[in-house]
């Protein structure tokens, strides 16, 4: 059975380091759009997908989360009440499908986990969430691998393109507007941007 997947999602001025090329407002639009291409994507994969904020917003979605707490509290206090299996997936992934969500939750170790670039985490799937605690920011991947080690849980460490293309700066546009199809690359095509190779290597620019 697949499980609840957990997204944390930050509504009010995200993705700062994108501030060059998009403003605050443009920011949190793009933002959504990329939540809910990882909506669909988990939705597809037949689990349920659960948004995690510490903000209070207005979402048609799906159940929305909020608490006092910050990301890493947030999600251990979810992780600590939990009886079964649980998938935790970022908000940043457009590039996120079906199969390579399933593909996470199919694994037969206590763990999976996805890295993102950076030393991050992209997504974690844990059978048993009570023997297991988040611990985000920094080198979070190697971070969680030693907690797992701790708690004497298996991992499996799944190497997925899809899933380790987060989107944080300008040239990360490019994987998105080559490999996307959903309703993040549309906002970008929306407003102005393109796909640029004149120069010989590929980026991403704007028309005004």
């Amino acid at each position: 059975m697949c499980p609840h997947a957990l997204i944390p999602y930050k509504p009010k001025n995200p993705k700062t380091r994108l501030s060059a090329i998009l403003s605050q407002e443009e920011r949190e639009a793009f933002a959504f759009a990329m939540l809910e291409d990882v909506v669909a994507a988990v939705k597809d994969a037949n689990c349920s997908p659960v948004i995690v904020g510490t903000e209070l917003f207005d979402s048609e979605l799906v159940q929305v989360t909020v608490t006092d707490a910050d990301l890493n509290g947030a999600l251990n206090e979810i992780l600590s009440a939990t009886e079964q299996n649980i998938l935790i997936i970022m908000a940043d992934l457009p590039l996120a499908d079906a199969g390579a969500i399933r593909r996470v939750i199919s694994t037969g170790s206590d763990m999976a986990i996805v890295p993102g670039r950076g030393g991050g985490t992209n997504a974690i799937f844990v059978k048993d969430p009570k023997k297991f605690h988040v611990d985000y920011y920094g080198a979070s991947f190697t971070k969680h691998l030693a907690i797992a080690k701790e708690a004497g849980l298996s991992v499996e460490v799944i190497d997925s393109f899809r899933l380790h293309t987060d989107i944080d700066e300008d040239d990360d546009l490019v994987e998105l507007m080559i490999h996307g199809n959903g309703k993040s690359r549309a906002y970008l095509e929306a407003h102005g941007f393109r796909l640029e190779t004149e120069t010989g290597r590929v980026r991403v620019t704007r028309k005004q």
